[in-house]
């Protein structure tokens, strides 16, 4: 069975992966301005929100291979503190494997989720606390959010062909 999650999840995140996917490193690492996100960087978040969020949601740690990938969901984005890797570090294979990574993490909850997991209350990226319904929620719509920047990036003078 297909959840309403599942349907949106695979649109969004099927989406943003084709997108993304397709970049050379330099287009994943191309500033719009200073301070805003790369298209690289939103990859790795997204994929960082996934992981961390469903380390919450089973109540298990995040595995220490991917620690740093769940540093995204926050680190760089949502506060001051330095993005966790560096342009050099953001290159296609990196943003292949940290996004395959977490898709098949949250392939393994979002089909037929528990409703003790839908019941669950995790905090959030932004700092709110959720219920697992919440965190399903937004995997459903946050990589289209990063979709729709990441084509303005794309139509932005200067962004490398």
């Amino acid at each position: 069975m297909r959840s309403d999650f599942s349907v949106s999840w695979e649109l969004s995140r099927g989406r943003f992966d084709q997108e993304v996917l397709a970049m050379s490193q330099e287009q994943l690492n191309f500033r719009l301005y200073l301070g805003a996100l790369t298209i690289g960087e939103m990859a790795i978040h997204v994929a960082g929100v996934e992981i961390w969020f469903l380390s919450q949601l089973q109540g298990t740690p995040v595995p220490e291979n991917l620690e740093r990938v769940a540093k995204t969901a926050t680190e760089g984005v949502v506060n001051d503190n330095p993005f966790p890797y560096s342009a050099e570090e953001i290159t296609p294979a990196l943003v292949a494997e940290a996004l395959a990574t977490a898709a098949a993490q949250v392939k393994e909850v979002i089909y037929e989720p528990s409703e003790a997991l839908l019941q669950k209350e995790i905090k959030s990226a932004l700092g709110p606390i959720i219920t697992g319904r919440g965190a399903l929620a937004r995997f459903a719509f946050h990589p289209g959010y990063h979709h729709g920047q990441a084509y303005q990036i794309k139509c932005a003078p200067g962004f490398p062909v």
